[in-house]
């Protein structure tokens, strides 16, 4: 694949070194962490070890002092080896980068070096059980006493849920205020922390490896100088802001799944006899990988122009959705196009194409769901 203009020698060396970690020391272990749910916690510390984690924090916090470019090769190289346990885009590009923004000095110095090392992995509790996009009206509550807020509440589907040891939880400070009653809040657990309970381990169609779980918060304690921002009902406003980097890691997520669809496809076909030649033979095969080799390519000229806009600081809210929505749809078109072409083998667990196909499936409903997105996008109109 041509280097993208997003990208220059540091960026791919970045890539090189993401690129044999994932095949070398993570994907040969997969089925293990398919087996109990969730990735071994020692290779985020190895990450770390490596650089590999918090690449565009600042080197002052502990961080690779790169840009959103160094992030993104990490992510693309995790897709294409097929790995979907470790939740280091979570950790590195979504949840770093609110503490960056809205932590306070001491809160930036104390944790994001932890979390550059991997000694510390972070996760971010949005989604409720009652509440899934609408996160205006969350219902978990934090409330001040003196030097503290006493948090209450739950949450599910939480990325690196079971082995977090750092959460940002988005909580209502005042009920009455709506979207602006809303907070962030960084808390430090652990599974002997009072008032903070891991719940399951939830087991899930794709992505069996990564661990997602709930969390429960009954009376948890946490410094009020962990709150985001410099006063409280600035929560939404901070994930609004944040939000379109989460969809453009999506976004490359889905690209980068998509390309190995492809690949993965082509190189099957190629080998795969039927009525006496090879399967890539026939006219279908060739008109079909034509047609999800084009959607891949534009999804990729999409992808990197957006990749462009957003170093540059000029990626808006309604293009990050598009970029989100249209993107994971086409890897859904493509992914299921291409599994056909393997037959009965495409419905086999071992072929990494059914791997692709369940992991595909939830890009249209994390970060957002891509009904939302429509609608971010006709509000722009």
């Amino acid at each position: 694949m041509a280097r993208a203009a997003w990208s220059d020698d540091e960026v791919e060396a970045v890539r090189d070194l993401a690129r044999t970690f994932f095949e070398k020391e993570v994907v040969p272990h997969e089925e293990k962490f398919v087996a109990q749910g969730h990735p071994d916690r020692h290779l985020y510390n190895r990450a770390g070890e490596l650089g590999l984690l918090c690449t565009a924090i600042p080197a002052e916090f502990g961080g690779g002092g790169g840009t959103f470019a160094h992030e993104a090769a990490i992510i693309e190289e995790q897709a294409f080896a097929g790995d979907g346990s470790l939740g280091m885009a979570v950790h590195s590009s979504i949840i770093a980068p609110y503490l960056v923004e809205f932590g306070s000095e001491d809160l930036k110095r104390r944790v994001l070096p932890k979390a550059a090392s991997g000694e510390m992995v972070l996760s971010i509790g949005m989604t409720e059980p009652s509440t899934g996009s609408d996160l205006q009206n969350i219902k978990t509550r934090a409330v001040r006493e003196g030097d503290e807020y006493v948090i209450t509440g739950s949450k599910i589907f939480i990325t690196n849920g079971w082995l977090c040891d750092g959460i940002i939880i988005a909580a209502k400070t005042d009920p009455s205020k709506g979207a602006a009653g809303v907070s962030l809040i960084f808390a430090e657990v652990g599974d002997d922390t009072p008032g903070f309970t891991r719940g399951r381990i939830l087991n899930k169609i794709g992505g069996k490896a990564q661990d997602t779980a709930e969390l429960f918060f009954d009376g948890l304690r946490v410094p009020a100088s962990n709150l985001l921002g410099e006063a409280e009902g600035q929560g939404f406003y901070q994930m609004m802001q944040l939000l379109a980097q989460e969809r453009l890691v999506t976004a490359i997520l889905a690209t980068a799944m998509m390309e190995k669809a492809v690949e993965l496809t082509v190189d099957y076909t190629k080998g795969r006899e039927a009525f006496g030649k090879p399967l890539f033979a026939m006219q279908n095969t060739k008109f079909e990988l034509a047609e999800c080799a084009t959607l891949a390519k534009v999804s990729r000229t999409f992808l990197d122009d957006a990749i462009v806009k957003h170093l540059r600081g000029e990626l808006d809210i309604p293009t990050a959705a598009m970029s989100k929505y249209w993107i994971t749809d086409q890897l859904g078109i493509v992914v299921d196009r291409c599994l056909q072409l393997f037959g009965g083998y495409g419905y086999m667990t071992e072929y990494p194409i059914s791997q692709l196909y369940t992991g595909a499936r939830v890009l249209r409903i994390l970060a957002g769901s891509n009904e939302v997105m429509k609608d971010l996008i006709a509000r722009s109109l």
